[in-house]
Protein backbone atom coordinates (compact mmCIF):
# COMPACT_ATOMS: atom_id res chain seq x y z
CA UNK A 1 0.00 0.00 0.00
CA UNK A 2 1.27 3.38 -0.87
CA UNK A 3 1.69 5.93 1.80
CA UNK A 4 -1.70 8.25 2.70
CA UNK A 5 -2.01 10.96 -0.13
CA UNK A 6 -0.63 13.95 2.31
CA UNK A 7 -2.99 16.07 4.36
CA UNK A 8 -1.67 19.13 2.38
CA UNK A 9 -3.07 18.14 -1.04
CA UNK A 10 -6.33 16.72 0.22
CA UNK A 11 -6.79 20.35 1.93
CA UNK A 12 -5.49 22.19 -0.77
CA UNK A 13 -8.56 20.30 -3.34
CA UNK A 14 -11.51 21.10 -0.17
CA UNK A 15 -10.08 24.58 -0.64
CA UNK A 16 -10.32 25.07 -3.94
CA UNK A 17 -13.77 23.97 -3.97
CA UNK A 18 -14.72 26.48 -0.84
CA UNK A 19 -16.07 23.91 1.22
CA UNK A 20 -16.35 24.57 4.89
CA UNK A 21 -16.89 21.35 6.21
CA UNK A 22 -15.60 18.09 4.58
CA UNK A 23 -18.36 16.08 6.25
CA UNK A 24 -21.07 17.94 4.55
CA UNK A 25 -19.65 17.49 1.20
CA UNK A 26 -22.16 17.45 -1.71
CA UNK A 27 -21.73 13.90 -3.73
CA UNK A 28 -20.67 16.14 -6.58
CA UNK A 29 -18.08 17.64 -4.12
CA UNK A 30 -17.00 14.36 -3.34
CA UNK A 31 -15.93 13.59 -6.91
CA UNK A 32 -14.71 16.64 -7.30
CA UNK A 33 -12.04 16.54 -4.46
CA UNK A 34 -11.50 12.82 -5.49
CA UNK A 35 -10.51 13.80 -9.03
CA UNK A 36 -8.71 16.07 -8.08
CA UNK A 37 -6.66 14.11 -5.85
CA UNK A 38 -6.53 11.33 -8.45
CA UNK A 39 -5.00 13.73 -11.42
CA UNK A 40 -2.22 15.24 -8.74
CA UNK A 41 -1.04 12.02 -7.20
CA UNK A 42 -1.51 8.88 -9.75
CA UNK A 43 -3.18 7.01 -6.88
CA UNK A 44 -6.51 4.77 -8.62
CA UNK A 45 -9.27 6.07 -6.45
CA UNK A 46 -12.16 3.32 -5.03
CA UNK A 47 -15.03 5.57 -5.91
CA UNK A 48 -18.04 4.70 -3.88
CA UNK A 49 -19.49 8.12 -3.65
CA UNK A 50 -21.43 8.31 -6.35
CA UNK A 51 -24.70 6.19 -7.64
CA UNK A 52 -23.93 6.35 -11.52
CA UNK A 53 -24.97 2.78 -13.00
CA UNK A 54 -21.81 0.57 -14.06
CA UNK A 55 -23.06 -1.39 -16.68
CA UNK A 56 -23.91 -0.94 -20.27
CA UNK A 57 -27.10 0.54 -20.94
CA UNK A 58 -29.66 -1.57 -22.56
CA UNK A 59 -29.45 -2.82 -26.16
CA UNK A 60 -33.20 -2.67 -26.64
CA UNK A 61 -33.00 0.84 -25.79
CA UNK A 62 -30.28 1.74 -28.01
CA UNK A 63 -31.66 0.24 -30.77
CA UNK A 64 -34.67 2.04 -30.72
CA UNK A 65 -33.10 5.60 -30.58
CA UNK A 66 -30.56 5.04 -32.94
CA UNK A 67 -33.66 3.79 -35.94
CA UNK A 68 -35.57 6.85 -34.16
CA UNK A 69 -32.58 9.42 -34.78
CA UNK A 70 -32.44 7.81 -38.66
CA UNK A 71 -36.00 8.71 -39.11
CA UNK A 72 -35.39 12.28 -38.04
CA UNK A 73 -37.29 12.30 -35.01
CA UNK A 74 -34.40 14.67 -33.67
CA UNK A 75 -35.70 17.64 -35.78
CA UNK A 76 -39.34 17.71 -34.26
CA UNK A 77 -40.48 18.54 -31.35
CA UNK A 78 -42.05 15.78 -29.44
CA UNK A 79 -45.13 16.41 -27.61
CA UNK A 80 -45.21 17.81 -23.81
CA UNK A 81 -47.28 15.12 -22.61
CA UNK A 82 -45.56 12.44 -24.45
CA UNK A 83 -45.14 9.86 -27.42
CA UNK A 84 -48.81 8.04 -27.50
CA UNK A 85 -46.17 4.48 -27.39
CA UNK A 86 -44.62 5.68 -24.53
CA UNK A 87 -47.17 6.47 -22.70
CA UNK A 88 -49.30 3.51 -23.77
CA UNK A 89 -46.30 1.46 -22.74
CA UNK A 90 -45.72 2.96 -19.47
CA UNK A 91 -48.80 1.82 -18.09
CA UNK A 92 -48.72 -1.35 -19.47
CA UNK A 93 -45.74 -1.55 -17.78
CA UNK A 94 -46.74 -0.48 -14.47
CA UNK A 95 -49.52 -2.90 -14.60
CA UNK A 96 -46.77 -5.70 -15.26
CA UNK A 97 -44.57 -5.09 -12.31
CA UNK A 98 -46.46 -3.31 -9.65
CA UNK A 99 -50.19 -4.20 -10.60
CA UNK A 100 -51.59 -0.77 -10.95
CA UNK A 101 -53.85 0.25 -13.17
CA UNK A 102 -52.69 3.49 -14.54
CA UNK A 103 -54.21 5.24 -17.71
CA UNK A 104 -51.77 6.27 -20.02
CA UNK A 105 -52.91 9.87 -20.13
CA UNK A 106 -51.39 9.86 -16.29
CA UNK A 107 -48.14 8.27 -17.32
CA UNK A 108 -45.42 11.68 -18.30
CA UNK A 109 -42.37 11.76 -19.28
CA UNK A 110 -39.56 13.46 -17.83
CA UNK A 111 -35.75 14.58 -18.17
CA UNK A 112 -34.68 11.79 -15.43
CA UNK A 113 -36.34 11.02 -12.28
CA UNK A 114 -34.41 14.39 -11.23
CA UNK A 115 -36.71 16.69 -13.23
CA UNK A 116 -39.77 14.34 -12.49
CA UNK A 117 -39.34 15.59 -8.28
CA UNK A 118 -38.81 19.07 -8.91
CA UNK A 119 -41.97 19.49 -10.98
CA UNK A 120 -44.02 17.14 -8.66
CA UNK A 121 -42.67 19.60 -5.83
CA UNK A 122 -43.36 22.65 -7.47
CA UNK A 123 -47.16 21.65 -8.55
CA UNK A 124 -48.32 19.67 -5.02
CA UNK A 125 -46.69 23.13 -3.30
CA UNK A 126 -49.52 24.95 -4.63
CA UNK A 127 -52.56 23.25 -4.46
CA UNK A 128 -53.17 24.32 -1.41
CA UNK A 129 -51.64 27.61 0.49
CA UNK A 130 -51.80 26.36 4.18
CA UNK A 131 -50.08 22.87 2.94
CA UNK A 132 -46.71 24.62 1.96
CA UNK A 133 -44.37 22.06 3.46
CA UNK A 134 -42.17 18.59 1.97
CA UNK A 135 -42.43 15.77 4.38
CA UNK A 136 -39.17 13.54 3.49
CA UNK A 137 -39.03 10.03 5.29
CA UNK A 138 -35.03 9.81 5.83
CA UNK A 139 -32.85 8.47 5.01
CA UNK A 140 -32.97 10.00 1.43
CA UNK A 141 -31.74 11.22 -1.97
CA UNK A 142 -29.53 14.85 -0.58
CA UNK A 143 -30.37 16.68 -3.94
CA UNK A 144 -33.60 16.42 -3.32
CA UNK A 145 -33.90 18.58 -0.54
CA UNK A 146 -31.50 20.69 -2.35
CA UNK A 147 -34.35 21.01 -5.13
CA UNK A 148 -37.04 22.12 -2.10
CA UNK A 149 -34.46 24.65 -1.05
CA UNK A 150 -34.22 26.18 -4.88
CA UNK A 151 -38.07 26.14 -5.21
CA UNK A 152 -37.84 28.06 -1.89
CA UNK A 153 -40.23 25.61 0.16
CA UNK A 154 -39.74 24.57 3.49
CA UNK A 155 -39.25 20.83 4.65
CA UNK A 156 -39.18 18.47 7.37
CA UNK A 157 -38.21 15.17 7.95
CA UNK A 158 -37.04 12.38 10.38
CA UNK A 159 -34.73 9.44 10.10
CA UNK A 160 -37.15 6.31 10.00
CA UNK A 161 -34.17 3.83 11.25
CA UNK A 162 -35.81 3.64 14.70
CA UNK A 163 -40.07 3.78 13.28
CA UNK A 164 -40.04 0.87 11.54
CA UNK A 165 -43.23 -0.82 11.14
CA UNK A 166 -46.02 -0.34 13.57
CA UNK A 167 -44.18 2.81 14.46
CA UNK A 168 -43.97 4.41 11.86
CA UNK A 169 -47.97 5.26 12.00
CA UNK A 170 -47.60 7.88 15.15
CA UNK A 171 -44.57 9.12 13.94
CA UNK A 172 -45.76 10.23 10.71
CA UNK A 173 -49.26 11.39 11.91
CA UNK A 174 -47.13 13.73 14.45
CA UNK A 175 -46.27 15.59 11.11
CA UNK A 176 -49.53 15.18 9.10
CA UNK A 177 -51.81 16.91 12.14
CA UNK A 178 -49.64 19.56 11.74
CA UNK A 179 -51.66 20.43 8.46
CA UNK A 180 -48.80 22.10 6.70
CA UNK A 181 -47.44 18.94 4.77
CA UNK A 182 -47.80 19.16 0.93
CA UNK A 183 -46.48 16.02 0.22
CA UNK A 184 -44.63 12.90 1.12
CA UNK A 185 -41.63 11.68 -0.41
CA UNK A 186 -39.20 8.31 -0.06
CA UNK A 187 -37.56 5.85 -1.94
CA UNK A 188 -38.31 2.09 -1.98
CA UNK A 189 -35.61 0.66 -2.35
CA UNK A 190 -33.99 3.13 0.14
CA UNK A 191 -31.11 5.23 -1.32
CA UNK A 192 -29.03 5.32 0.57
CA UNK A 193 -29.42 2.58 3.18
CA UNK A 194 -31.32 0.00 0.93
CA UNK A 195 -33.75 -0.89 2.96
CA UNK A 196 -37.33 -1.88 1.77
CA UNK A 197 -40.61 -0.38 3.01
CA UNK A 198 -43.18 -3.37 3.30
CA UNK A 199 -46.97 -3.92 2.93
CA UNK A 200 -47.86 -3.05 5.93
CA UNK A 201 -45.78 0.36 6.15
CA UNK A 202 -46.65 1.71 2.82
CA UNK A 203 -50.22 1.01 4.01
CA UNK A 204 -49.96 3.09 6.75
CA UNK A 205 -48.52 5.82 4.54
CA UNK A 206 -51.46 5.60 2.02
CA UNK A 207 -54.19 5.41 4.95
CA UNK A 208 -52.63 8.19 6.33
CA UNK A 209 -52.09 10.54 2.96
CA UNK A 210 -56.01 9.82 2.54
CA UNK A 211 -56.93 10.66 5.90
CA UNK A 212 -54.93 14.00 6.21
CA UNK A 213 -54.74 15.38 1.88
CA UNK A 214 -51.34 14.93 1.42
CA UNK A 215 -49.63 13.94 -1.76
CA UNK A 216 -47.40 10.89 -1.67
CA UNK A 217 -44.33 11.16 -4.09
CA UNK A 218 -43.04 7.38 -4.41
CA UNK A 219 -39.19 7.44 -5.32
CA UNK A 220 -38.58 4.16 -7.70
CA UNK A 221 -35.43 5.00 -8.68
CA UNK A 222 -34.20 1.57 -8.03
CA UNK A 223 -37.17 -0.09 -9.66
CA UNK A 224 -37.85 -3.65 -8.41
CA UNK A 225 -34.20 -4.03 -7.06
CA UNK A 226 -35.10 -5.96 -3.79
CA UNK A 227 -33.48 -8.50 -5.32
CA UNK A 228 -34.52 -11.16 -2.68
CA UNK A 229 -37.63 -11.37 -4.08
CA UNK A 230 -38.17 -12.66 -8.08
CA UNK A 231 -39.95 -9.57 -9.02
CA UNK A 232 -38.94 -9.69 -12.74
CA UNK A 233 -41.91 -11.59 -14.19
CA UNK A 234 -44.36 -9.51 -16.25
CA UNK A 235 -47.92 -9.75 -15.20
CA UNK A 236 -46.99 -12.37 -11.94
CA UNK A 237 -46.75 -11.75 -8.46
CA UNK A 238 -44.86 -10.79 -6.31
CA UNK A 239 -44.91 -7.23 -7.46
CA UNK A 240 -42.86 -3.97 -6.53
CA UNK A 241 -44.77 -3.12 -3.73
CA UNK A 242 -46.01 0.45 -3.90
CA UNK A 243 -48.34 2.83 -1.86
CA UNK A 244 -50.51 2.73 -4.63
CA UNK A 245 -52.26 -0.26 -3.56
CA UNK A 246 -53.61 2.12 -0.35
CA UNK A 247 -54.35 5.56 -1.60
CA UNK A 248 -54.73 7.32 -4.70
CA UNK A 249 -53.02 10.50 -3.88
CA UNK A 250 -49.79 9.38 -5.41
CA UNK A 251 -46.95 10.09 -7.74
CA UNK A 252 -44.70 7.25 -8.81
CA UNK A 253 -41.47 8.51 -9.97
CA UNK A 254 -40.07 5.45 -12.54
CA UNK A 255 -36.37 6.22 -13.97
CA UNK A 256 -34.93 4.46 -16.66
CA UNK A 257 -31.08 5.21 -14.92
CA UNK A 258 -30.56 2.02 -12.89
CA UNK A 259 -32.89 -0.83 -13.53
CA UNK A 260 -32.11 -0.12 -17.73
CA UNK A 261 -28.92 1.42 -17.10
CA UNK A 262 -29.88 4.03 -19.22
CA UNK A 263 -28.89 7.23 -17.05
CA UNK A 264 -27.14 9.21 -19.65
CA UNK A 265 -30.19 9.84 -21.78
CA UNK A 266 -32.15 11.42 -18.92
CA UNK A 267 -35.56 9.82 -19.02
CA UNK A 268 -37.73 8.73 -16.56
CA UNK A 269 -41.75 8.39 -15.98
CA UNK A 270 -43.96 10.51 -13.52
CA UNK A 271 -47.05 8.12 -13.58
CA UNK A 272 -50.19 9.85 -11.50
CA UNK A 273 -52.71 8.36 -10.46
CA UNK A 274 -56.21 8.74 -12.51
CA UNK A 275 -58.02 10.43 -9.31
CA UNK A 276 -54.86 12.68 -8.64
CA UNK A 277 -54.45 13.26 -12.29
CA UNK A 278 -58.40 14.75 -12.78
CA UNK A 279 -58.46 16.34 -9.43
CA UNK A 280 -58.54 20.32 -9.35
CA UNK A 281 -57.30 22.20 -5.99
CA UNK A 282 -57.77 25.36 -5.04
CA UNK A 283 -54.09 26.84 -5.23
CA UNK A 284 -54.16 26.20 -8.79
CA UNK A 285 -57.21 27.26 -9.86
CA UNK A 286 -56.11 30.35 -8.43
CA UNK A 287 -52.75 30.83 -9.72
CA UNK A 288 -53.64 28.83 -13.19
CA UNK A 289 -57.40 30.55 -13.71
CA UNK A 290 -58.25 26.60 -13.75
CA UNK A 291 -57.32 23.12 -14.39
CA UNK A 292 -56.56 19.58 -12.64
CA UNK A 293 -53.62 18.69 -11.60
CA UNK A 294 -52.20 16.78 -14.18
CA UNK A 295 -53.13 19.74 -16.69
CA UNK A 296 -51.24 22.23 -14.52
CA UNK A 297 -48.52 19.40 -13.72
CA UNK A 298 -47.89 18.86 -17.81
CA UNK A 299 -49.27 22.20 -19.92
CA UNK A 300 -48.10 24.65 -17.19
CA UNK A 301 -44.91 23.73 -14.55
CA UNK A 302 -43.53 20.82 -17.07
CA UNK A 303 -43.86 23.31 -20.20
CA UNK A 304 -41.84 25.88 -18.53
CA UNK A 305 -39.32 24.41 -17.03
CA UNK A 306 -38.19 22.20 -20.54
CA UNK A 307 -40.84 21.88 -23.17
CA UNK A 308 -40.73 18.26 -22.96
CA UNK A 309 -38.43 15.35 -23.22
CA UNK A 310 -36.12 14.59 -25.69
CA UNK A 311 -37.40 12.67 -28.45
CA UNK A 312 -35.53 10.04 -29.15
CA UNK A 313 -34.85 8.84 -25.48
CA UNK A 314 -39.01 8.48 -25.12
CA UNK A 315 -39.05 6.00 -27.80
CA UNK A 316 -35.95 4.29 -26.37
CA UNK A 317 -37.86 4.02 -22.90
CA UNK A 318 -40.83 2.91 -24.79
CA UNK A 319 -39.38 0.09 -26.41
CA UNK A 320 -37.53 -1.02 -23.21
CA UNK A 321 -41.02 -0.64 -21.50
CA UNK A 322 -42.52 -2.98 -24.04
CA UNK A 323 -40.23 -5.44 -24.33
CA UNK A 324 -39.94 -5.85 -20.54
CA UNK A 325 -43.94 -6.71 -20.42
CA UNK A 326 -43.81 -8.88 -23.08
CA UNK A 327 -41.29 -10.80 -21.43
CA UNK A 328 -38.06 -10.41 -23.79
CA UNK A 329 -36.58 -8.19 -21.98
CA UNK A 330 -35.28 -9.61 -18.12
CA UNK A 331 -34.05 -6.49 -17.32
CA UNK A 332 -33.27 -7.28 -13.63
CA UNK A 333 -31.10 -10.30 -14.83
CA UNK A 334 -28.40 -7.45 -15.77
CA UNK A 335 -28.43 -5.26 -12.78
CA UNK A 336 -28.41 -8.30 -9.77
CA UNK A 337 -24.57 -7.66 -10.74
CA UNK A 338 -24.74 -5.12 -7.99
CA UNK A 339 -26.20 -7.11 -5.33
CA UNK A 340 -23.21 -9.59 -6.10
CA UNK A 341 -20.89 -6.76 -5.85
CA UNK A 342 -22.55 -5.85 -2.57
CA UNK A 343 -21.88 -9.04 -0.61
CA UNK A 344 -18.49 -9.19 -1.54
CA UNK A 345 -17.38 -5.27 -0.87
CA UNK A 346 -19.61 -6.23 2.93
CA UNK A 347 -17.56 -8.92 3.55
CA UNK A 348 -14.25 -6.71 3.17
CA UNK A 349 -15.78 -4.10 5.27
CA UNK A 350 -16.85 -6.71 8.16
CA UNK A 351 -13.89 -8.29 7.68
CA UNK A 352 -11.46 -4.96 8.82
CA UNK A 353 -13.75 -4.12 11.96
CA UNK A 354 -16.33 -2.01 10.11
CA UNK A 355 -20.49 -2.79 10.82
CA UNK A 356 -23.05 -2.42 8.85
CA UNK A 357 -25.15 0.77 9.75
CA UNK A 358 -28.94 -0.49 8.59
CA UNK A 359 -28.85 -3.51 8.73
CA UNK A 360 -31.97 -5.18 9.13
CA UNK A 361 -35.09 -4.74 6.99
CA UNK A 362 -37.27 -5.43 10.40
CA UNK A 363 -36.93 -9.08 11.32
CA UNK A 364 -34.94 -9.91 7.89
CA UNK A 365 -31.44 -9.49 6.56
CA UNK A 366 -31.14 -6.23 4.24
CA UNK A 367 -30.78 -6.68 1.12
CA UNK A 368 -27.87 -6.75 -1.23
CA UNK A 369 -27.59 -3.94 -3.68
CA UNK A 370 -26.97 -0.74 -5.31
CA UNK A 371 -25.88 1.08 -1.84
CA UNK A 372 -25.25 -0.03 1.21
CA UNK A 373 -24.20 1.81 4.83
CA UNK A 374 -21.05 1.35 7.07
CA UNK A 375 -19.60 2.94 10.30
CA UNK A 376 -16.39 1.85 11.99
CA UNK A 377 -16.54 1.83 15.88
CA UNK A 378 -15.35 5.77 17.84
CA UNK A 379 -15.56 7.27 14.62
CA UNK A 380 -18.32 9.93 13.26
CA UNK A 381 -19.57 9.37 9.53
CA UNK A 382 -17.04 12.75 8.88
CA UNK A 383 -14.40 11.72 10.53
CA UNK A 384 -14.54 7.80 8.85
CA UNK A 385 -14.44 10.52 5.00
CA UNK A 386 -11.57 11.89 6.19
CA UNK A 387 -9.56 8.71 7.24
CA UNK A 388 -10.41 6.99 4.24
CA UNK A 389 -10.34 9.79 1.67
CA UNK A 390 -6.11 9.91 1.95
CA UNK A 391 -6.07 6.10 1.26
CA UNK A 392 -7.88 6.52 -2.07
CA UNK A 393 -11.69 5.89 -0.81
CA UNK A 394 -14.19 8.37 -1.29
CA UNK A 395 -17.87 7.63 0.00
CA UNK A 396 -20.64 10.56 1.59
CA UNK A 397 -21.56 10.93 4.78
CA UNK A 398 -24.68 9.77 6.21
CA UNK A 399 -25.25 13.14 7.63
CA UNK A 400 -26.31 14.70 4.23
CA UNK A 401 -28.85 12.44 3.26
CA UNK A 402 -30.79 12.78 6.54
CA UNK A 403 -29.48 10.05 8.44
CA UNK A 404 -28.75 10.63 12.49
CA UNK A 405 -26.67 7.44 12.09
CA UNK A 406 -23.01 8.09 12.10
CA UNK A 407 -21.79 5.85 8.96
CA UNK A 408 -20.99 6.40 5.09
CA UNK A 409 -22.64 5.25 1.96
CA UNK A 410 -21.07 3.23 -0.63
CA UNK A 411 -22.28 2.52 -3.82
CA UNK A 412 -21.23 -0.95 -5.85
CA UNK A 413 -21.33 0.62 -9.36
CA UNK A 414 -18.11 1.36 -10.08
CA UNK A 415 -16.32 -1.32 -8.63
CA UNK A 416 -13.77 -2.83 -11.05
CA UNK A 417 -12.89 -6.33 -10.69
CA UNK A 418 -9.51 -5.55 -9.08
CA UNK A 419 -10.62 -3.47 -6.73
CA UNK A 420 -11.76 -6.12 -3.92
CA UNK A 421 -8.19 -6.92 -3.47
CA UNK A 422 -7.26 -3.07 -3.43
CA UNK A 423 -9.93 -2.43 -1.35
CA UNK A 424 -8.68 -5.24 1.00
CA UNK A 425 -5.31 -3.87 1.03
CA UNK A 426 -6.17 -0.24 1.79
CA UNK A 427 -9.05 -0.61 4.62
CA UNK A 428 -5.86 -3.43 6.08
CA UNK A 429 -3.73 0.39 6.00
CA UNK A 430 -6.59 1.93 7.51
CA UNK A 431 -6.73 0.09 10.55
CA UNK A 432 -2.95 0.46 10.93
CA UNK A 433 -2.87 4.26 10.21
CA UNK A 434 -6.18 4.71 12.89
Amino acid sequence: MPLPVPQSIIQRAIQELKIKDFSKATIREVVAIAGKIERETGLEFIHMEMGVPGLPPSPVGVEAEIAALRKGVASIYPVIDGLPELKQEASRFIKAFIDLDIAPEGCVPVVGSMQGTFTSFLVAGQCDAQRDTILFIDPGFPVQKQQAVVLGYRYESFDVYDFRGERLKEKLESYLAKGNIACIIYSNPNNPAWFCLNEQELQIIGDLATRYDAIVLEDLAYFAMDFRKDLGTPFQPPYQASVGKYTDNYLLLISGSKAFSYAGQRIGIVAMSDALYQRSYPGLTERYGGGTFGSVFIHRALYAISSGTAHSAQCALAAMFKAASDGDFPFLKEVKEYGRRARRLKAIFLKHGFEIVYDRDLDEAIADGFYFTVRYPGLSGGELMAALIPLGISAISLATTGSHQEGLRACTSFIKEHQYDLLDERLAAFVVHL
